[in-house]
């Protein structure tokens, strides 16, 4: 019952070899720096003893195949598994599904070109992404493979929150609409929310914040999301690591104007130099709060525009859901950050949010409950796991499908 789970990147491959007869970890890992001579393995595993084992290999990698054959002997060699007749699937994370995947998906020829077509609307992401399930199916022949998109989460959207004000022509004929993102995590941090609250999720309205070097509010109303910070690309929404977020589109055709850079250009200066890299010229929050608290005049600015961009976010949705159960904090940030956390919740007693200082500084990384006893609103910590997620919505899609039934007495 064992599930590979890989997400590629440009330059790099994560992944992580779960058991889903108890949904452990087997291993798991990163190469990084592929097309470069001092490529680097990282790679976590499971002892037959008990406890966990790292290695690390620097040797030269020079393209994803490589890689996949590199990761591949790694897993092997470490007895992660024998050969790849012991997978019952493989899943890939996809940062765009556009309109034509609205649920994970099996991987064949026809999906794969489907995904290709959606190159422009993803040009940072989607390319390096099917660069890696190419490779992956050449390095698992066999295997069944399934495409798991953070976009598909949204496509339960109403049309008066996807649709932009833009002529109909730019919507039919080039799909420009909002999509959103991040959208493996929300689907598994509202569901742990729920169990944490010990409620049923269609009970429940939660605005989920998953904060990170990528950033995003949701409006989740029993479990089924109604908006989403994200727009047609991850550019749109919060203040983020290196990502602008909202901008007056008619910026962009000034700065076009003005600074003489093309096109390509500005959207790279929009996705990897703005945000709070722009600011304060760092994108680490922890270098961030260390230095607003020594007084850095641009990283606290920075800080301000960070939480305000997400506290706007929180009225937003309040507005939309009407009532709201939980405010749901996850991500990098999300989790760790306590400042962040209570500099959001800062005065919003009004709306019965109330966070408990105490609770919100001891909360361990695992997450928990961090509001006050009479907060009319829960405000929770949950630790995200997109890897996990993705290896059960492949387990689904598998069983949806019929592929390797006899394997499946095992996952519960």
């Amino acid at each position: 019952m064992k599930v590979m789970v890989f997400n590629s990147g440009s330059s790099s491959i994560k992944y992580r070899l779960f058991d889903m007869g108890d949904r452990s970890v087997l291993a798991s890992g990163m190469l990084e720096r592929i097309g470069e001579e001092d490529a680097c393995l990282e790679h976590e595993y499971v002892l037959p003893a008990g406890g966990r084992h790292r290695i690390t290999r620097t040797h030269p990698v020079l393209h994803h195949r490589e890689a996949m054959r590199q990761i591949n002997a790694a897993l092997r060699e470490t007895e992660a598994y024998r050969d790849a007749s012991e997978l019952l699937g493989i899943g890939h994370r996809m940062a765009h599904g556009g309109e034509a995947f609205r649920e994970p998906t099996l991987i064949d020829g026809r999906t794969l070109e489907a995904i290709r077509r959606l190159t422009p609307l993803a040009p940072l992401h989607n390319p390096a992404m099917v660069t890696g399930i190419d490779e992956a199916l050449a390095a698992f022949p066999g295997v069944p493979q399934v495409a798991v998109f953070d976009t598909a989460f949204h496509h339960t959207l109403p049309p008066h929150a996807y649709r932009y004000a833009v002529p109909r022509e730019f919507f039919d004929r080039y799909h420009v609409r909002r999509y959103g993102f991040h959208g493996t995590s929300i689907r598994y941090v509202v569901k742990q929310a729920a169990r944490r609250m010990g409620r049923d999720l269609a009970s429940l309205n939660l605005i989920v914040l998953h904060l990170g070097n990528g950033s995003s509010a949701a409006a989740v109303r029993g479990g089924v999301s109604i908006d989403t910070s994200m727009g047609m690309t991850p550019l749109a929404g919060l203040v983020m690591g290196t990502r602008c977020g909202d901008l007056d589109p008619a910026a962009v055709f000034h700065l076009l104007r003005q600074t003489g850079e093309s096109r390509e250009q500005l959207e790279d200066v929009l996705n990897k130099d703005s945000g709070m890299r722009g600011l304060c010229g760092r994108n680490d929050m922890r270098e961030i709060q260390r230095l607003a608290g020594a007084g850095d005049a641009d990283s606290q600015l920075a800080l301000d525009i960070f939480v305000y961009s997400i506290k706007k976010y929180v009225g937003a949705y309040y507005a939309v859901l009407g009532r709201v159960d939980a405010i749901v904090f996850t991500g990098g940030i999300g989790e760790n950050s306590a400042l962040v956390r209570e500099r959001v919740c800062e005065g919003l007693d009004g709306l019965g949010i109330a966070v408990d200082p105490a609770k919100n500084d001891a909360c361990p990384r695992t997450g928990g409950a961090i509001h006050r006893d009479f907060s009319r609103v829960a405000v929770l910590v949950e630790s995200t796991d997109e890897q996990l997620e993705i290896a059960e919505q492949t387990v689904e899609t598998l069983r949806r499908h019929g592929e390797a039934t006899h394997l499946f007495s095992g996952c519960k």
